[in-house]
């Protein structure tokens, strides 16, 4: 059993758990939390790293005692490995700013640096202020760790996982290319489509997400560090952010630099915004993928079988749902909420500050890990297994719109009407055509050949088309 102790901050006394590593500003910021949320561990982590690397930067530059350097920089360090997660006690909604999320991170590393020291917690031989958090303000280090949090998962989560999901409609591309069904268009039928041209399509579509995604990342490399308050650079050493920069860049493999301007950057969070922006995207366009295989893997198609993962019914022996399918589908609208307050807190900076950078934080890395999480369970889950079924090609040579062929020879209504009499009669068009052309039978079976239809658009040995 820790004895309570009792600290002091500017605004007086404040009892403290005696085991814990925070220290009054953490306290006074839990004391009123309400929500039962956190600010992402990413976040802090992230945080964490900025804080290790400045105090060896403030070390180096002889403007902390070195043995103080030297005990912040590991403190911190332990802080970024996830050593010290329970002691990060601030609730999501706090200040604006992310004020109390910054002090929680400079009062845990100050007392475990104190720690270090064989000093005692609380008495500031490790000052949270004046060493832990030397040349850095809560208005730039903040938004700075929260693009590194967002570059760490985005390039070790998501990329990743839009990459293996494009691979794997490529090798559904190749795997089906024989298979010729209906194309649909207005949910109606349409002229024939390999199952591969679809799959081609879908590769294509996701690549084009994933490029947005990685430019809108490529835009977070540039860091508000040392901007400090108003983005003046006030408090900050002249070279002090560049070179946190690059040391970050250096230890963690995460390519970043000092923003050129800070004046344009800490009053808005334009590229987070941006990012959200790209990741919304990108789940629409999953959104519509899994939505087709869902429709083709159901009763009413039948086109497709995905895995059966569980029993689909507490009442109905022997059924099966497409549950990962919904799943990400759920996953996917998700992100048009975190996109919205992303968005809409955006547009509440106030003159040189944002004031709802812990909520951008929250939806920003969950959209993230939410569309990576989507991408990959639908590939390990769903699209692993996935086969074409005898039902995929069984109605193409019944379908109407074949005549469509026919239009170049003889005329768009006459290939109208051959369309509607096949339909109507329940016959094929290429037995129409026979009764009704005088196209010769060798050439008309080549017009109406499904598969010469579907033309080579999205073949291995054919290039698509600019």
């Amino acid at each position: 059993m820790h004895a309570n102790r009792l600290e002091h901050d500017s605004v007086g006394a404040v009892t403290i758990p005696g085991n814990a590593l925070y220290g009054a500003q953490t306290a006074r910021a839990a004391a009123w939390s309400f929500s039962g949320r956190r600010l992402p561990l990413a976040v802090i982590h992230a945080l964490a790293r900025i804080k290790a690397v400045a105090a060896h930067q403030n070390g180096a530059a002889n403007r902390m005692p070195q043995a103080i350097a030297d005990a912040t920089e590991r403190a911190a360090l332990e802080v970024a490995e996830g050593h010290h997660d329970a002691q990060f006690v601030v609730d999501l909604f706090q200040t604006g700013s992310a004020t109390s999320s910054n002090m929680n991170v400079n009062e845990v590393v100050a007392n475990r640096a104190a720690d270090l020291l064989g000093a005692s917690r609380g008495n500031k031989t490790v000052h949270p202020n004046d060493h832990v958090n030397l040349g850095q303000s809560s208005n730039d280090v903040m938004p700075s760790a929260v693009q590194l949090a967002l570059l760490d998962l985005g390039g070790r989560r998501l990329l990743p996982a839009l990459s293996t999901l494009v691979e794997r409609c490529h090798a559904l591309a190749d795997a089906n290319w024989h298979v010729v069904r209906d194309g649909r268009t207005h949910l109606m039928r349409a002229t024939p489509i390999r199952l591969g041209q679809q799959f081609r399509g879908y590769a294509t579509q996701l690549t084009e997400a994933a490029d947005r995604v990685r430019e809108a990342l490529d835009h977070c490399r540039a860091l508000p560090l040392g901007g400090t308050a108003v983005g003046t650079g006030i408090g900050c050493p002249p070279g002090f952010a560049a070179a946190v920069c690059d040391e970050i860049t250096r230890r963690f493999g995460q390519q970043v630099h000092e923003h050129a301007n800070h004046l344009g950057v800490q009053g808005g969070l334009d590229r987070i915004t941006w990012l959200v922006a790209a990741v919304r995207s990108a789940g629409t366009t999953l959104y519509k993928i899994v939505a087709d295989l869902r429709l083709q893997a159901s009763d009413m198609l039948g086109e497709l079988t995905m895995p059966a993962l569980q029993p689909g019914s507490s009442i109905m022996p022997g059924k099966t749902n497409p549950v990962v399918c919904e799943a990400a589908l759920m996953a996917c609208a998700q992100l048009y909420g975190n996109d919205a307050v992303v968005a809409f807190a955006n547009s509440q900076g106030q003159f040189e500050l944002n004031t709802m950078l812990p909520i951008v934080a929250h939806n920003a890395l969950e959209a993230v890990l939410l569309l990576a999480g989507a991408a990959e369970v639908l590939v390990r889950h769903g699209l692993e297994g996935l086969q074409a079924t005898a039902n995929a090609g069984a109605a193409v040579a019944h379908n109407p719109m074949l005549a469509t062929a026919l239009a170049p020879v003889i005329g768009y209504d006459r290939a109208a009407e051959i369309a509607r009499r096949a339909a109507r009669e329940g016959r094929t068009v290429l037995e129409v055509a026979r009764e009704t052309t005088e196209i010769d039978a060798d050439r008309l079976a080549a017009l109406l050949d499904p598969a010469k239809l579907c033309g080579q658009f999205g073949s291995n040995t054919e290039p698509e088309v600019e």
